[in-house]
């Protein structure tokens, strides 16, 4: 069995007006998985870290805080209606597959835990439905962009992070690794955006650069959003496929806690979510993950609640 089935999506609310997520999701099972525009995927995972652990917790918390949430967008509507809502036309579909089974008890290592996951997320972007992966830390970005490489369409990344993650590999890869792996294996192009001065290697600004890879940091992002949209955009211009990463640390730290290296200066969580959905709008995009979630490390939920919306944010894009 290649998933373990989620939680049961509880609804938090007693007011029989409210319409929230839990409202909404699905649990499925890979089978069924082609009847949903959208599906979640748990990978609890965190043994990659460079850092302070923690982000193996993170589907778990971060499926209870997406429960909670209304699923009406003030501008787009509601995401997704239920099928017993008065008057209700469904919009956007979203399963939940549960937790990928070969992370109850991950290979020895962290190279051999990619390989084991990549057979997973493979079988899902197959199944046809658009993927939400819940991680975890960000050595799971290797699985989750793998299967798309390798064909005939082109593939961008835009990664919301602080930091680059294209160091070379020495003893093995890390959360910090998955780039590097990624253009071996024959990523065409990344964007990463929130990237903060004094985070990253000028070895690591280079390579990516001679990638032909584009930063955008998070002083861009604060002075002129739309511009530093625009950026982002005219970096995916020439690829067919996109995805889309959100690593939480990207957020300023008094906003995420509750990640493994967390740092001032970050995105605030407006600038975050409004990013998030309008790259969601592009057709193109054909997964997301939200990775280095760590509710142990966390402060009152911060960093799960963000981490829930920006789930949201991205449900909202796909929304028709």
């Amino acid at each position: 069995m290649m998933f373990a089935e989620p939680p049961s999506w509880d609804s938090q609310s007693s007011d029989p007006n409210d319409d929230t997520f839990a409202d909404v999701v699905e649990v499925t099972s890979l089978e069924a998985a082609a009847e949903y525009d959208v599906v979640l995927v748990g990978e609890p995972y965190d043994e990659a870290v460079i850092g302070r652990q923690g982000a193996a917790a993170g589907p778990a918390a971060i499926r209870a805080s997406l429960a909670g949430l209304k699923t009406h967008h003030l501008e787009a509507g509601p995401v997704a209606v239920a099928d017993d809502a008065p008057g209700g036309t469904e919009r956007c579909r979203v399963g939940d597959l549960g937790t990928v089974s070969t992370l109850e008890s991950p290979p020895s290592g962290v190279a051999g835990t990619q390989r084991g996951l990549e057979a997973a997320t493979k079988a899902v972007y197959e199944s046809g439905a658009r993927p939400v992966f819940l991680g975890g830390d960000n050595s799971l970005s290797v699985p989750n962009v793998a299967p798309l490489l390798g064909g005939s369409a082109s593939v961008g990344v835009v990664s919301l992070d602080a930091h680059l993650d294209c160091r070379k590999l020495h003893d093995g890869p890390t959360s910090g690794t998955p780039y590097r792996q990624l253009h071996a294996r024959g990523l065409d192009t990344i964007a990463v955006v929130g990237a903060r001065n004094f985070e990253t290697s000028t070895r690591y600004v280079e390579y990516l650069e001679d990638q032909g890879g584009t930063i955008v940091p998070a002083d861009a992002v604060r002075q002129d959003r739309a511009a530093a949209l625009a950026s982002v955009r005219d970096a995916m211009a020439d690829v067919e496929r996109v995805y889309l990463s959100l690593d939480v640390d990207v957020l300023e730290a008094a906003a995420a806690p509750g990640v493994s290296a967390p740092t001032p200066g970050g995105l605030t969580t407006g600038d975050a979510f409004a990013l998030l959905e309008a790259l969601a709008r592009d057709e193109r995009v054909v997964g997301f993950e939200v990775v280095e979630c760590a509710p142990p490390l966390d402060r009152d939920g911060r960093t799960v609640d963000a981490a829930a919306r920006a789930v949201a944010h991205v449900l909202a894009g796909w929304s028709p």
